[in-house]
């Protein structure tokens, strides 16, 4: 196994984000395939799998950016609102981190990251920007705080939205892609910042091409191929032993190079 991150045996707490038999089709295609996935508290699942398999679509429908036809969603137990304040309120103890960032650009570094907390949690300006500024520190771009996003590199840019997402204090975290829009020599300084966030305790659900990543960071790896859950195991097991063909495949195309 690897050392680095493994919780001790049942050290998981309850499910916390549960998909049951989840359906959905853009048009005649059928993206989403009677899709069952629980995510403990404190869990790191970590979604791979060829281009246009649904790794995306089942991170966007976790929080409501797309919607599906048939099947549910609980976060807490509770179902997925479809829209007004409850689906506010969820997307807030939701963080989501994009393959682009999606930074204000005309705010401040620091007011990008204060204003949900401010404006959705209702926190005091000078108790959200200590906050920000800790969190900052975190992902290591504390000096970047008065500068614009587009005075940062790609890579501080995804750090600055970790940092604004972690500001929320959500259950859990999504990061859809998050290093495939950055040039190579800032992956890994984004991925060390998630590597830590795992360490941490922080439930996430990580669709990625990285997969060092994966195999360094994940309790669990899920793989998908064509809409649907093809198999899930530990990073170590899925890794040196694939159980399905389509796995193999996949494995054996990515592993070579």
């Amino acid at each position: 196994m690897n050392d680095t991150h493994v919780p001790a045996e049942g050290g998981l707490g309850k499910p916390l984000v549960v998909l049951t038999d989840v359906n959905k089709h853009f048009g005649d295609l059928h993206v989403l395939k009677d899709i069952n996935l629980t995510v403990r508290e404190g869990e790191v699942v970590v979604v791979i799998g060829p281009s246009g398999s649904g790794k995306s679509t089942l991170c966007r429908t976790i929080n409501r950016l797309e919607t599906f036809e048939s099947g549910s969603i609980t976060i807490h137990g509770t179902p997925l609102p479809e829209e007004g304040k409850e689906l506010a309120k969820l997307r807030a103890d939701v963080g989501m981190v994009f393959q682009g960032f999606h930074l204000f650009h005309h705010k401040t570094i620091l007011d990008n990251v204060t204003l949900g907390p401010i404006k959705v949690r209702k926190m005091e300006r000078k108790v959200a920007e200590e906050k920000a500024m800790a969190l900052l520190k975190r992902v290591g771009v504390a000096e970047q705080a008065h500068k614009y996003p587009a005075q940062l590199s790609g890579g501080q840019q995804q750090r600055v939205a970790i940092a604004r997402s972690l500001a929320m204090d959500p259950v859990v975290m999504l990061f859809d892609e998050p290093t495939s829009a950055l040039d190579p020599e800032m992956i890994n300084e984004v991925l060390d910042v998630m590597t830590q966030l795992a360490k941490s305790g922080m439930t996430m659900i990580v669709v990625t091409h990285e997969m060092g990543f994966a195999r360094r960071a994940a309790d669990r790896v899920v793989f998908m191929a064509d809409g649907a859950i093809v198999e899930e195991n530990t990073p170590e097991e899925f890794f040196t032993n694939p159980q399905s063909d389509r796995a193999k495949d996949f494995l054996g195309k990515i592993l070579t190079h």
